[in-house]
């Protein structure tokens, strides 16, 4: 067996999509599935598996709102090993340079090629307060790290000895941001440092995601994907307001999921919705649908969403 076998994961006509229908002009879809808490994916690979004839990669959270889960490395490579294209998240909240380096640097050997380079949620907000935060490096700066790598230099400008990466990154963005300075200057930064698409936090005001794509995205010639979450009760919405930053859910749509005789269906009509809606303005959605991932199936073929179509000749 080469060298080249002992690293590559198994053909299969799923893996490595990703990156050429976000570069093909394709509409994207993406869905966020949330690592094990324990040492059993079962569960995960069994929602991925659900959703992989629906979108083109499956986004594995990195210690999402600071709480503990299995490694996103880990369990982006345990997807891969069943024909799942992952996007692995990558937060440096919990990995200084030389951790986030050797992560990278792994992940590449193990078949991962796409990565989402995040900052990290802080570590109050979570299930253990009293850890410590590392950030040493940021997202931008890890976007950076992560260009120079692809070039063959570690973030020291020292050369990779043994092959640069070709890692495919993204970033998050947050269009409802309240400094509209703020948010255009941190998104030309991304765009600077090297990122290839942009995935945005949960959206409930579409007005402000057709501003952000006119005023600040327009040109940018990389796909913005819009999140679109599963709202599973007016109880679910009141505490996205309460515990979510940035996210105001309108007082509307908790009327009209208090309203409804089965709030989830009625969740489910929204989210579809709202898909429809960022279709007219963006190249993709995110969706999560937290502990039912099993839905989001049904969500796209309320929105009209076709089942995505697998290329046949994968990225080696």
């Amino acid at each position: 067996m080469t060298a080249a076998q002992l690293s590559s994961p198994p053909a299969s006509p799923a893996l490595h999509r990703w990156r050429k229908a976000a570069q093909s002009g394709q509409f994207l879809i993406t869905a966020e599935v949330m690592p094990p808490k324990g040492g059993n994916p079962s569960h995960m690979v069994e929602m991925a598996q659900c959703l992989q004839p629906r979108v083109h990669a499956i986004n594995i959270t990195d210690g999402s709102r600071a709480v503990m889960r299995m490694s996103s490395l880990a369990a982006a490579a345990i997807l891969l090993q069943h024909g799942i294209e992952p996007i692995c998240q990558m937060a440096c909240r919990d990995r200084n340079r030389i951790a986030l380096q050797a992560d990278l640097m792994g992940a590449y050997a193990l078949g991962i090629r796409n990565i989402l380079a995040l900052t990290g949620d802080p570590v109050k907000a979570g299930d253990h307060p009293e850890a410590r935060g590392v950030f040493d490096l940021e997202s931008v700066r890890l976007l950076q790290l992560i260009r120079q790598l692809n070039h063959g230099f570690d973030i020291n400008e020292k050369p990779l000895t043994d092959q640069p990466t070709d890692l495919f990154v993204g970033a998050a963005v947050d269009p409802q941001s309240r400094s509209w300075s703020g948010l255009q200057r941190r998104f030309e930064r991304k765009l600077e440092a090297g990122a290839q698409f942009f995935q945005s936090q949960l959206i409930s005001d579409f007005e402000r995601l057709e501003k952000f794509m006119d005023q600040i995205a327009a040109g940018c010639d990389r796909p913005i994907l819009a999140g679109i979450f599963l709202l599973k009760s007016a109880k679910n919405a009141q505490f996205i307001n309460r515990c979510v930053p940035g996210v105001q859910i309108p007082q509307a749509t908790i009327d009209r999921l208090a309203a409804a005789t089965d709030p989830l269906l009625e969740g489910m009509k929204i989210a579809a919705e709202q898909v429809q809606a960022a279709r007219q303005l963006c190249q993709g959605v995110h969706l999560m649908a937290v502990r039912r991932e099993d839905l989001i199936p049904q969500i796209l073929d309320l929105a009209g969403v076709a089942p995505v179509e697998a290329i046949a000749d994968p990225v080696s």
